[in-house]
C-alpha cells in the first residue's frame, strides 16, 4: 500500500492522474523541468520539485533523477502517465529496485510485450489473431531472407522488434527490394531504439486500426472494456478516436475482447493495456500491446463510466479489480479530437503565449487540457495540449456535438488544429465511418493540391 504518488510527467495526463489520486485520497508529488514551473498540476499538487532543465533527457527521461525526488519527498509510488518513460522496463525495474511502487505492469511484462516479436509469440500461444509473418528475427543470410519472404508474400512489410511510433517500418512490395529494405530497416533500427532486430509481416494495403483497452489485477482478473477506432491518423499518429468502432459487427468484437482478457490471464499481466490490431476484409491481426495508460483512454471512459486511472492506482495497491466483466456495458458514442499547438494544415509546431482560452462545454462535452490563459506552450515538447470528447447516445449524435464544441473552443496567441478536426468532422469518408488507416493522409494530399481546403 501507499498513500503519496509521484507523478513522472507533465501535461493533460499529469493532470488527470493528479486529480484521480485525489479521488483516492492519495497525496501527490509533481516533478517539473524549469520549462514547466506554471503547470497547473504543479500548483495542485501536494508537494513540487523541480528535477532539471527543460530539455527531457535532463528531466523527465532521467529515471536517477525521478527515484531520486520520489526519495526525497517521501513518495512509494511512482505513475509514468504515457511518453516519456512509461513502456522503459529499465526505469520500472529501477523503480521498485528503490523499493518504489511503478504504477503500470512489471518490467518483465513491459520487456515481453515491447519486443514485437516476443509479444507476437505469446498472443499466438493464447490465441490472438496475428499478422502472418516471421515469427523470429530475421536472419542476414539472404537466401533465407528471400525463403521468408516467399513466404509471407509481397507485399510485406519490415519492421524493428523492439519499434515503435511509426517508426522503424518500411513496405516492400518486390524481391528486388528485400535485402536492402532489411538491411536499411535494421540501421534505422539500432540508432532508434538500440536494436537491430527486425521481422517481416504480411503488408494489409487498406487496414483500420482498432484496439481492445484491458484492465487486470494481480489476483488473476482480466477485462476488457470495449474497443477503439483509431483509423484517423497521420504518420502513424492518431488524431481522431472514437468508441465502438462504427461497422465492426459486434459479435467479432465481442471475441477478440475475450481473448485479449485471456491473454492477460495467460501472461500473468496486471494493470492498464491496450490490444491494437489492424482490421481488413473482416478479419483482425494483432500488431502490438501498450503496456500503459493511452492518450485516447478517455474515450473508454465515456462509454463504460469506468475510471480508468483510478482503477490502475488500485491494482498497484494490490486491490482486486472493483467490477468483473458482466459490469461492463458500453453506451452510447464517444469522439476523441486531439488538439496540437501546430498549424492545422501545415503541422508546423507553434509553441508560444496563449493569450486566450475558453474551452467548450455542455451536456456529454469533456476537455482534458492543462491550459490556461498566460500559459507558454514550451517547444520541447509533444505538441498536444487538449483533447476535446464528446458523448452522446448515437454516432451521428456524437458528430453534431463535436461539431458545436469545436467551434465554441477559442485558443488564441498559438496555431492549434481546431480547424483541421472541425474540417473533418464533415469529411464525407469520416462521416461515414469506415475509414482506413491511410484515409487521413490521402485526403490532406487533396488538400494540399487545393481541393479539399483553401
Amino acid at each position: 500500500m501507499f498513500d503519496t504518488v509521484l507523478i513522472a510527467n507533465r501535461g493533460e495526463i499529469a493532470l488527470r492522474i493528479l486529480r484521480a489520486c485525489r479521488l483516492l485520497g492519495l497525496k501527490t508529488v509533481a516533478v517539473y523541468s524549469q520549462a514547466d514551473a506554471e503547470l497547473r498540476h504543479v500548483a495542485l499538487a501536494d508537494t513540487r520539485l523541480c528535477i532539471g532543465p527543460a530539455p527531457a533527457a535532463s528531466s523527465y527521461l532521467d529515471p536517477a533523477l525521478l527515484i531520486r525526488a520520489a526519495q526525497l519527498t517521501g513518495a512509494q509510488a511512482v505513475h509514468p502517465g504515457y511518453g516519456f518513460l512509461s513502456e522503459s522496463a529499465r526505469f520500472a525495474r529501477a523503480v521498485t529496485d528503490a523499493g518504489l511502487v511503478f504504477i503500470g505492469p512489471s518490467a518483465e511484462a513491459i520487456d515481453r510485450m515491447g519486443d514485437k516479436i516476443s509479444a507476437k509469440r505469446a498472443m499466438l500461444a493464447a490465441g490472438v489473431p496475428c499478422v502472418p509473418g516471421s515469427q523470429d528475427a530475421l536472419p542476414e543470410d539472404a537466401q533465407a531472407l528471400r525463403g521468408i519472404a516467399g513466404s509471407v508474400g509481397f507485399p510485406l512489410i519490415i519492421k524493428a522488434a523492439a519499434g515503435g511510433g511509426g517508426r522503424g517500418m518500411r513496405v516492400v512490395r518486390d524481391a528486388a527490394q528485400l535485402e536492402s529494405a532489411v538491411a536499411m530497416t535494421r540501421e534505422e533500427a539500432l540508432r532508434a531504439f538500440g536494436s537491430g532486430e527486425v521481422y517481416m509481416e504480411r503488408f494489409l494495403e487498406h487496414p483500420r486500426h482498432v484496439e481492445i483497452q484491458i484492465l487486470a489485477d494481480a489476483h488473476g482478473n482480466a477485462v476488457w472494456l470495449g474497443e477503439r477506432d483509431c483509423s484517423m491518423q497521420r504518420r502513424h499518429q492518431k488524431i481522431i478516436e472514437e468508441s465502438p468502432a462504427p461497422g465492426v459487427p459486434r459479435e467479432r468484437i465481442e471475441t477478440l475482447g475475450a481473448q485479449c482478457a485471456h491473454a492477460c490471464r495467460e501472461i500473468g499481466y496486471a494493470g492498464a493495456g491496450t490490444f491494437e490490431f489492424l482490421y481488413e476484409d473482416g478479419e483482425f491481426f494483432f500488431i502490438e500491446m501498450n503496456t500503459r495508460v493511452q492518450v485516447e483512454h478517455p474515450v473508454t471512459e465515456l462509454v463504460t463510466g469506468i475510471d480508468i486511472v483510478v482503477e490502475q492506482l488500485r491494482i498497484a495497491q494490490g486491490h482486486p479489480l472493483s467490477f468483473t466483466q458482466a459490469d461492463v456495458q458500453p453506451r452510447g458514442h464517444a469522439i476523441e479530437c486531439r488538439i496540437n499547438a501546430e498549424h492545422p494544415w501545415r503541422f508546423t509546431p507553434s509553441p508560444g503565449t496563449v493569450t486566450h482560452w475558453m474551452p467548450p462545454a455542455g451536456p456529454g462535452v469533456r476537455v482534458e487540457s492543462h491550459l490556461q490563459a498566460g500559459y507558454t506552450v514550451p517547444p520541447h515538447y509533444d505538441s498536444l495540449i487538449a483533447k476535446v470528447l464528446v458523448h452522446a447516445r448515437t454516432r451521428d449524435e456524437a458528430l453534431a456535438r463535436m461539431r458545436v464544441a469545436l467551434d465554441e473552443m477559442v485558443v488564441e496567441g498559438i496555431e492549434t488544429t481546431t480547424a483541421l478536426q472541425r474540417r473533418l468532422m464533415d469529411e464525407a469518408g469520416f462521416v461515414e465511418g469506415a475509414t482506413d488507416i491511410h484515409h487521413l493522409e490521402r485526403w490532406l494530399a487533396a488538400a494540399n493540391e487545393g481541393t479539399t481546403t483553401s
